[in-house]
């Protein structure tokens, strides 16, 4: 007699741990992932060390808009995860010209860095070459350009690699809070 309530006992603790880790690989493989932010390629916005949580899912029902700052595997970095901002969308032509980055001929106003700083063209984007973003393809880039390696120098993100969108900051307590949505 107490041997089955032992065993009963037993096969309940296990039945609610399986059914923890089944709803937390749910959650983590599906829906929410948590990511560290490492390096200063984010600065001002994003800091070395903080963790945000990214959202895997909004990207399934809807395409990625500009502004938004997305988790994607960095293009020969072995599966390392890098963070940055949309900034150039599929069949959009995109170009740096005095230090500035320009959409379709039109100079992108971006309120979310400090005016001082500017953007340097790289190795795949020089200045005042213009270039056509292919279809299923994104032009991302740092807030800090200066410290930032993103598609300027290694080109576009395909959409297949993007992640997820960075939904909230949740460390350090101090910065806790959803992560603000950029209009241009």
């Amino acid at each position: 007699m107490i041997f089955k309530r032992l065993v009963a006992f037993f096969l309940d603790i296990l039945e609610v741990i399986v059914f923890a880790v089944a709803i937390f690989l749910f959650i983590y493989l599906l829906v929410l992932q948590p990511h560290k932010i490492k390096g200063s390629s984010m600065e001002p916005n994003y800091h070395n060390g903080e963790y945000l949580l990214t959202d895997k899912l909004t990207y399934r029902f809807r395409e990625p808009k500009r502004g938004e700052v997305i988790v994607f595997l960095a293009p020969g970095a072995n599966g390392e995860e890098f963070i940055k901002r949309i900034i150039g969308l599929p069949n959009e032509d995109i170009s740096i010209k005095d230090n500035s980055v320009y959409i379709n001929n039109q100079k992108l106003t971006e309120s979310y860095i400090p005016s001082d700083i500017e953007t340097r063209p790289g190795a795949f984007l020089k200045q005042d070459q213009e270039v056509k973003i292919p279809d299923g393809y994104y032009f991302v880039l740092g807030d800090n350009r200066t410290f930032s390696s993103d598609s300027r120098t290694w080109g576009f993100v395909k959409k297949e690699v993007i992640k997820g969108k960075a939904w909230v900051i949740y460390w350090p307590i101090s910065k806790a809070g959803v992560i603000k949505e950029v209009k241009y």
